[in-house]
């Protein structure tokens, strides 16, 4: 498989978290709100506020490859801090929650470690940062 349509289908499959993760927390912004309040976190109606947007305005750049490298790494960052806050130390006495927060928590640091491999290569031509660096050419 040629090299931009592996960079196109890491976008998309990237994306199809994120786009609907963002739109989900938005859309029961009472529920997420809940849940960031659960893990204590300050102002939880703000936060979930502020992670549904970036999730769905940095998942739906990735798709179209606009400013990829940026993206990527902020998301990469992302994944990271909220698996740490989402997951680490989570599940309490019972020893399944303890392996399911431990599972999601690495699941979240592969996730961050596709965007760094993203952010190194770049979108690829069948994208926006493609046309803008060919228009250049």
């Amino acid at each position: 498989m040629p090299r931009d349509a592996l960079l196109l289908l890491s976008r998309l499959l990237l994306a199809a978290l994120f786009i609907p993760s963002g739109y989900h927390a938005l859309a029961d912004i009472a529920g997420t709100s809940g849940y960031f309040a659960g893990l204590g976190m300050p102002l939880p109606t703000l936060a979930a506020s502020g992670t549904g947007l970036f999730e769905l305005i940095a998942g739906f750049l990735v798709l179209v490859g606009f400013q990829t490298p940026v993206v990527a790494m902020l998301l990469a960052a992302f994944c990271i801090v909220a698996g740490a806050i989402g997951h680490y130390g989570q599940g309490g006495d019972d020893p399944m929650l303890v392996f399911m927060h431990q599972q999601m928590l690495m699941k979240d640091i592969a996730i961050a470690g596709g965007f760094l491999a993203l952010a190194m290569a770049g979108a690829g031509a069948w994208s926006i940062d493609g046309r803008m660096a060919a228009g250049r050419a």
